[in-house]
């Protein structure tokens, strides 16, 4: 199916911020976070024509996804963050090897274990087939299916490798808006785009 991005992973950052009592309104007055917010929607809107069982789109989402890493590039350089992507960049290394592991027990095939989809409309019987991509229904026959697609959430179907991605773009959007609150109690009167050129 089409590779799920870090939606979820972006909105549980902003909750853990909010949480530990950080304000949300500086990270949307800055223009580092914006590219990965336009490519998430892009990743929506192929989402909702699988729903309405278009495929078309599906052939082009490792691109996106690589793409979409990169774009996290912008605000670990802009606000210095290394320790943050340094640990990312392990954590998508570790994901990465997780599900290039699966594949390669499966023929280079992802199984997928899909329920909760179902009841949502997200897949069907025939959309595995239709698709003819890298993901194969999982069976019985599936080996080291606990490292496959089975953590199901209606509009993606997850691996525990996905998870560590998405702990990527958890860590960098959660880092994001605490370096961004940070800088703004240091420099109340300065837009945050200026606080953050200038150190």
């Amino acid at each position: 199916m089409m590779e799920a991005l870090m939606f979820e992973a972006i909105l549980i950052a902003m909750l853990i911020a909010k949480i530990k009592g950080y304000k949300l309104k500086p990270l949307f007055k800055t223009w580092t976070v914006y590219p990965v917010f336009v490519l998430e929607l892009v990743h929506l809107s192929f989402q909702v024509t699988i729903f309405m069982g278009n495929y078309d789109f599906v052939q082009y989402a490792s691109i996106l996804k690589r793409v979409y890493l990169f774009m996290f590039l912008i605000p670990i350089i802009v606000y210095r963050e290394y320790l943050s992507g340094l640990i990312g960049s392990a954590l998508i290394f570790i994901g990465s090897i997780m599900n290039n592991f699966v594949m390669a027990q499966n023929g280079g095939k992802m199984p997928v274990f899909p329920n909760f989809s179902y009841i949502t409309g997200y897949v069907s019987d025939d959309a595995l087939a239709k698709i003819k991509g890298i993901h194969i229904l999982g069976t019985t026959q599936s080996k080291w299916w606990i490292l496959s697609d089975i953590i199901d959430v209606g509009w993606s179907v997850l691996s525990i490798g996905d998870l560590f991605i998405h702990t990527f773009a958890l860590l960098i959007i959660y880092q994001t808006i605490k370096v961004l609150n940070m800088r703004l109690r240091e420099c109340p009167i300065l837009h945050i785009d200026n606080v953050s050129n200038e150190q």
